[in-house]
């Protein structure tokens, strides 16, 4: 789900609560015997360090990557036994281990040295990480190493920064760098370091889209930079946010906002609203209306899909995917 925010001024100021890095995957999967969406969201602030795991309808538990304050110990490897009680009360086992785990620079996600996996009857149904013969030594489980790699529909992310801002996302089975460079009156994207498309006269050209390649697979790239155009105006009150999407395919499925993700844009909502003296219009409910930029990308995929109904429909069998970012400027 989407809320239909980008074409609304939106703020966000330093603090030690805001994030560093946030990061939610969408991933196709099996709870017990029936497919679902599994949704992971990473965050990172100052002083904390989590991950929340989100199914719709079936649960959702926060684990601390940093338990303490000022702590420089991981996290201890844990377990969780859960009941579905919409799975025909089906007992699913989370576990987890990020004791050893790597990060890359003010990264939420790890790149190595850790595990997710849930299981049913004994069986693994979903595994993350690579660390696969820690988790099979640890709780003996089987099926393991039978098990492909999880499907991942879609990369939702919010980074931070002045005029430059860096995703290293995960898709098309290996990591890629995102730079998007917004100066003066210009617009620039990397890919993987090269410059793959140049858009100048955003005042206006401030919403777009171009197709460019990355990996050598054509994306659908979109991009909504409203905010930062009326931000030097000075008819808005704030830093705002840019919007960026980049599609392939069918595109993917944007899963709910839970946990510290659905924090800030409550926040940065709130901020709005009280910066308009009017009562805000948007939500993070799902909306028939989203931005035109999302609208583009709807209508661009087969079917027309929306991106603001339900995340439990059939989506990715056909290799679709979709990466979005926000741009948040610092103060």
């Amino acid at each position: 789900m989407i809320p239909a925010c980008f074409s609304q001024p939106n703020t966000i100021s330093s603090s030690s609560q805001v994030p560093q890095n946030l990061i939610t995957c969408m991933y196709q999967t099996q709870l017990g015997n029936s497919p679902t969406y599994l949704t992971l969201t990473w965050s990172k602030t100052l002083f904390s360090h989590s991950l929340t795991i989100h199914a719709p309808d079936s649960f959702s538990i926060t684990i601390s990557l940093n338990p303490t304050t000022f702590s420089f110990f991981r996290t201890k490897p844990g377990s969780k036994s859960i009941l579905l009680t919409q799975h025909h009360y089906q007992r699913i086992k989370l576990y987890w281990d990020f004791s050893r785990a790597n990060f890359a620079h003010n990264s939420a996600e790890p790149e190595s040295g850790f595990y997710i996996a849930i299981s049913c009857n004994a069986r693994v149904q979903f595994f993350l990480g690579d660390l696969l013969d820690e988790l099979t030594r640890r709780s003996g489980l089987l099926g393991a190493h039978q098990l492909g790699q999880p499907t991942l529909l879609s990369w939702r992310e919010h980074v931070f920064g002045h005029k430059n801002y860096i995703s290293r996302a995960q898709f098309l089975g290996s990591k890629h760098e995102i730079g998007i460079e917004c100066s003066e009156d210009t617009l620039k994207v990397k890919v993987d370091g090269e410059t793959s498309l140049i858009v100048k006269r955003l005042a206006w050209k401030f919403r777009g889209n171009e197709r460019i390649f990355v990996g050598g697979v054509e994306f659908e790239f979109y991009w909504d930079v409203f905010n930062w155009v009326n931000d030097r105006k000075g008819t808005t009150n704030g830093t705002g946010h840019g919007v960026f999407v980049f599609q392939v395919g069918d595109g993917g499925v944007w899963p709910e906002m839970v946990g510290s993700e659905k924090r800030l844009m409550r926040k940065s909502l709130s901020m709005s609203a009280v910066s308009a003296s009017v009562p805000s219009m948007v939500s993070l409910s799902p909306s028939p209306s989203c931005s035109s930029v999302l609208q583009w990308a709807e209508e661009s995929s087969d079917g027309g899909r929306s991106s603001c109904s339900s995340p439990t429909r059939s989506s990715g069998s056909n290799g679709g995917f979709s990466l979005l970012l926000y741009a948040w400027r610092k103060d």
